[in-house]
């Protein structure tokens, strides 16, 4: 039996150095931070942020203060017994991540889904990939890519569901393993994200089920460290909605590579790097 044991944990080991070396090599984690520079870039990507900006600081200071008043020092209390002395940090961050689930859960489904839609649809137009973005909505003339963004043809995004809030409250009692249990939530979490990031992409695409699966699993340990990063950005329940737009930014321009044959699921496509040996 231990011997069994051991066999399963070696070979999980191995699984997650595969996913981890896959990961690195498909460099997608750089995506939301690429999606920051490119958004700070562009004004015309701003104004869907600035549309929604006082709803969603209002909904977001109102989980945190509740969230803080009613469940910090509960949380604290437990995790004393497990972190001891590094038991308010830990409750602190807890409350915090929590928070900015259950605050960027409402306010994708209820205050910015279009104008998250919005945003990368822009970011696809301005990265001349405007046929894929014709099949979702009319595209009509304009100054600047979001000024040429016209009715939607295809709602884009499934309405709030508590699915995603259950499951997030399921891995939830890993933080109270120190360290390990956290890094080890946030990795889940971020599995669980990154691939709906690109849910825009493939209605675009015209993607069934199957082959958006088929699409997922070959693309697996990219959306698993784009998800990561995207996480980590989104943490912070205030920051989190400019965060919500950036990460937008970021996984259009990644879609936008797919499109055009730039990036695979290892990385750089072969014949960019062959072209880009040749450059040099």
């Amino acid at each position: 039996m231990a011997d069994r044991v051991k066999e399963v944990a070696v070979e999980e080991a191995e699984r997650l150095k595969n996913l981890a070396a896959d990961a690195a090599l498909s460099g997608a984690y750089l995506y939301p931070l690429r999606g920051i520079a490119y958004f700070i870039a562009h004004r015309s990507l701003w104004k869907p942020l600035i549309s929604k900006l006082a709803p969603t600081i209002t909904l977001g200071i109102g989980i945190t203060t509740f969230m803080f008043l009613f469940t910090y020092l509960p949380q604290a209390a437990v995790l004393a017994i497990s972190n001891g002395p590094f038991a308010a940090i830990s409750a602190a961050l807890l409350v915090l991540s929590e928070s900015s689930t259950i605050f960027t859960l409402l306010s994708k489904s209820f205050l910015i889904e279009e104008a998250l839609v919005d945003t990368f649809d822009g970011v696809l137009v301005s990265k001349n990939t405007t046929d894929l973005v014709s099949g979702g909505r009319q595209i009509q003339a304009g100054g600047d890519p979001m000024a040429k963004l016209g009715k939607l043809v295809k709602q884009p995004f499934t309405k709030f569901t508590p699915t995603a809030l259950i499951k997030y409250f399921m891995y939830l009692p890993l933080n109270f393993i120190p360290v390990v249990g956290t890094v080890i939530f946030v990795i889940l979490q971020g599995r669980r994200v990154g691939p709906t990031a690109h849910q825009r992409y493939f209605q675009l695409k015209g993607w069934n089920s199957s082959q958006r699966e088929k699409h997922i699993e070959e693309y697996k340990a990219a959306y698993t460290s784009f998800g990561i990063a995207t996480v980590l950005l989104e943490l912070v329940p205030l920051a989190s909605i400019v965060f919500a737009f950036t990460n937008t930014v970021g996984a259009a321009l990644w879609a936008a590579d797919m499109e055009k044959g730039n990036i695979t699921a290892h990385g750089t496509a072969p014949n960019l790097r062959e072209q880009a040996k040749k450059a040099e």
